[in-house]
């Protein structure tokens, strides 16, 4: 019973810090879009960095529950299972949540460098850059149900 509520937080956590992953880069475009109305950038701006800083909350407790995973059965071994033993598929799913993390910290310059004054890529490229999360979210599904190697 221990195993399944540590792994439906770590689940909870994972799908709330999804929704910033997903939700920061539209908050781009919106930036990108509306660089002639200043109410607008300034509410944007405040919801980004409010969205932003959430995110990074939601990670936090998403990998400490996955780390506790991982690894918990080392310190109770009576009580959590060796998930990945032997096996290389979440070395995988590491590398990719790594890069994932990497594009959320990504967004968040961007939405500082903007505050500063700063420029952002175009609508349309962030757009495109949007996507990007999806696929890296799909590949990591796959390799957490499939578990193909």
């Amino acid at each position: 019973m221990t195993y399944l509520l540590i792994k439906s937080l770590h689940l909870l956590f994972v799908i709330a810090w999804m929704a910033t992953v997903f939700y920061l880069p539209r908050i781009l475009v919106n930036l990108a879009e509306t660089a002639n109305e200043p109410a607008v950038q300034a509410r944007l701006q405040l919801m980004g960095r409010r969205l932003y800083k959430f995110g990074h909350n939601m990670f936090g407790l998403a990998f400490l529950f996955g780390l506790t995973l991982w690894q918990g059965w080392r310190l109770f071994p009576a009580t959590l299972p060796n998930v990945a033993a032997g096996m290389h598929w979440i070395d995988a799913k590491l590398t990719l949540v790594a890069v994932l993390l990497a594009y959320f910290v990504w967004c968040g310059r961007l939405l500082k460098r903007k505050a500063a004054g700063g420029t952002l890529p175009s609508s349309r490229a962030l757009r495109w850059l949007n996507e990007l999360p999806v696929l890296l979210l799909l590949a990591v599904i796959f390799l957490v149900i499939a578990k193909p190697f």
